[in-house]
């Protein structure tokens, strides 16, 4: 493990931060051998052929985001006009974005500013090293994880295609705001480390920029808070909800998204898991049904250990 810490550290101030799934992914299977040196090739091996069929959808769900727009021109007015409704009397009428700019934006980068990144890059990396774990862990939770993500990332990108919407930076430059910068990546200058966001920047050139409605930075974030909510002790639960808030401070303050952005993204989250898991009961009583009852022992096996998912029992 620290041969691998060493490695990515040098890695990430070379060429930038493991962002692309496919180049995130490299790095996780090599921190579960890693960690499991000792297990044999062939558990590494079942690792990327769990794992490989999950990245080719994100690799497709990222490159599809791109044509969400279509030639369209995106919606920005009415989430303009949703966030001066909500927080208007409390902004002096502006958005939230350009208010928290106002206040907090300088040009030398502040300490907030440092914060800010590392909370932004965490998107990248926290949804997929949870995944990891889980599967290292009990497959059987890594799969109630997977089916729950990937009905998130469908839905977002359903709503991409339906309801193109730009951020606030991009309706800043289109002169409906006033000035918003695009900053969710500057904190890491402070240290020198220029190369650090070298490979989010280049994303973020490519990407799409009418995919903010919904927010699947802050949706993805709650989902990971909320899947594992469950099996904490209460007394942590303050700290795993402080982390959706702080990626909403983030991406609202650095000019990504709107609060309704976020707002609509929760609600995902909250769909998400109620379809999901209201297709899994489906699911085992159809089987119970048919004589095969979802929760009984494997074929020359013994019972799986009952985990929490999500609020339900499963196994």
């Amino acid at each position: 493990m620290s041969v691998w810490a060493v490695a990515f550290v040098v890695t990430w101030l070379a060429i930038g931060l493991p962002t692309d799934p496919a180049y995130a992914f490299l790095w996780i299977w090599a921190g579960t051998i890693a960690w499991n040196w000792g297990r044999p090739w062939r558990s590494h091996l079942r690792f990327a052929r769990d794992w490989i069929p999950v990245v080719l959808l994100l690799a497709v769900y990222n490159l599809s985001r791109g044509f969400a727009d279509n030639g369209r021109t995106p919606h920005a007015y009415e989430l303009i006009v949703a966030d001066r409704v909500m927080f208007g009397w409390a902004t002096g009428g502006e958005v939230p974005t350009v208010w928290l700019q106002q206040h907090l934006y300088r040009p030398d980068v502040r300490w907030w500013d440092v914060l800010v990144s590392w909370v932004y890059f965490s998107h990248f990396v926290v949804t997929l090293a949870a995944a990891a774990v889980l599967w290292m862990r009990s497959r059987e939770r890594w799969a109630a994880y997977m089916r729950r993500w990937g009905f998130l990332c469908a839905a977002g990108l359903v709503t991409y295609f339906a309801y193109p919407a730009a951020p606030p930076w991009w309706a800043a430059q289109n002169g409906l705001l006033s000035e918003v910068a695009r900053i969710s990546t500057r904190g890491w200058k402070e240290f020198g480390m220029h190369g650090a966001g070298n490979l989010l920047n280049a994303g973020q050139i490519a990407s799409n920029p009418v995919a903010a409605m919904p927010s699947l930075h802050t949706a993805w974030a709650l989902f990971v808070v909320l899947f594992f909510l469950r099996s904490a002790r209460r007394r942590w639960w303050p700290l795993l909800l402080a982390y959706p808030l702080a990626m909403t401070f983030t991406l609202v303050y650095s000019g990504e998204h709107y609060v309704i952005d976020v707002l609509v993204g929760w609600a995902y989250v909250g769909m998400t898991f109620l379809v999901v898991g209201l297709a899994e009961r489906a699911w085992r009583a159809r089987r119970a049904r048919r004589g095969a009852p979802a929760d009984g022992p494997p074929p020359g096996g013994s019972a799986p250990t009952p985990v929490t998912v999500g609020g339900s029992a499963e196994r």
